[in-house]
């Protein structure tokens, strides 16, 4: 029986028979995923972000994300500088929770391996086996310094990931081990409380390099990256499954990201998403992440430059799903024919956007095919 097998059989949301899983991005950082200066209630605080779990939970979404961030990217908005730290809230809303699968991100440099494995069991414990890492090697230069350090060079960078995750295998597994590589060195390396997920933690990487997409296909359960096309996403998605098996002999599924506009007429939603992305955008802090990311004026006309970073302020560069219910329910059956595990859906306003999305779009994908009806009575995992 393999990993997969395990984990279905244990009842993990995250490979259950639903052909889209949904998941959410970033509620634990100011504007989650919109960069912009549009007015909304949302906050990330844990009684919001509770509200939303819970909302998720009785819809039957499978899992929720949060952002990483130590200081915020500047900005009229500055975007994301408020932040709540991801393991905590991992324990945090894992005690108020029963069925939705939830992850930490963890950048790696930032955390020592040791550390980062009885964290993640002792939330495995408190969760009843509803915890993942989402491992992520650190690529905002100014975070790192705070920490007394400068982001390494891109292939170090996955040496060190890599010895990372390695002691955080062995710590889940094994007993009084030793280790002396490149980065660290361990005497009699022990741990308990064990997670109690069978076979272990879920995990997830978006590294999109070829060094990136090798670490993903070695270690990870699923690859996250945003897709540009259908036909890109197909390709994404073989590729990885491919390099994953030919490689690595493991299977890998793949998860995109996306940000919803729902409203109940084409116009209602293309004139919000014109106030909170055109008119209200934080286009200096879009600026500053395109840049970061080398999208620049250079080597890209002027008109991708404008929908690029009209695509990071509406949702930090994920799929539009803007429209009615059934203009958006179409998009997402596409979604899922590109060989998509999933998305995660973003809203400038969770707690006031949801809903309506749930009660109007959720039946749709259910009529499509792709998601089953929600058994609110079914407890999800089941590994003690």
């Amino acid at each position: 029986m393999n990993r997969f097998d395990l984990y279905r059989g244990a009842g993990n949301p995250m490979f259950n028979d639903n052909k889209l899983k949904l998941g959410i991005f970033g509620p634990n950082v100011n504007n989650s995923c919109a960069m912009t200066l549009a007015d909304t209630s949302f906050t990330p605080d844990f009684r919001t972000n509770v509200k939303i779990a819970k909302m998720m939970e009785n819809a039957g979404y499978e899992c929720i994300i949060p952002v990483a961030r130590w200081r915020g990217f500047g900005g009229p908005s500055n975007f994301n500088g408020r932040c709540m730290e991801t393991y905590t809230w991992a324990a945090a809303i894992a005690a108020v929770t029963e069925k939705i699968y939830l992850f930490c991100t963890s950048h790696v440099p930032t955390m020592h391996p040791i550390v980062a494995s009885k964290m993640i069991a002792t939330i495995d414990d408190i969760s009843q086996g509803r915890i993942g890492l989402n491992i992520v090697n650190g690529w905002f230069p100014k975070e790192l310094e705070m920490f007394g350090g400068k982001k390494m060079e891109h292939d170090k960078g996955y040496r060190y990931s890599t010895e990372w995750i390695e002691i955080v295998l062995k710590m889940w597994s094994e007993q009084y081990f030793d280790h002396k590589g490149e980065f660290f060195e361990i005497k009699d390396g022990w741990q308990e409380p064990k997670p109690v997920q069978n076979p272990r933690p879920v995990l997830i990487n978006a590294g999109s390099s070829t060094a990136g997409m090798n670490f993903a296909a070695r270690f990870a359960d699923f690859h996250f990256s945003f897709l540009e096309t259908y036909e890109q996403g197909r390709e994404w998605t073989l590729h990885m499954k491919k390099l994953a098996w030919e490689e690595y002999h493991r299977e890998i599924n793949m998860f995109t990201t996306s940000f919803v506009v729902c409203r109940p007429t084409e116009k209602e939603a293309r004139e919000f998403y014109d106030y909170y992305v055109r008119e209200q955008g934080d286009w200096e802090v879009a600026n500053i992440i395109c840049d970061m990311f080398g999208i620049q004026s250079a080597s890209n006309s002027q008109e991708f430059l404008t929908r690029a970073r009209e695509n990071f302020i509406a949702g930090w560069g994920g799929w539009a799903l803007v429209g009615t219910p059934e203009q958006i329910a179409e998009e997402m059956v596409n979604l899922s024919k590109t060989g998509v595990s999933g998305t995660l859906v973003s809203f400038l306003d969770y707690v006031e956007e949801m809903p309506y999305f749930n009660e109007t779009v959720l039946p749709l994908l259910e009529q499509a095919g792709i998601r089953n009806p929600v058994n609110q009575d079914l407890p999800v995992c089941q590994n003690t």
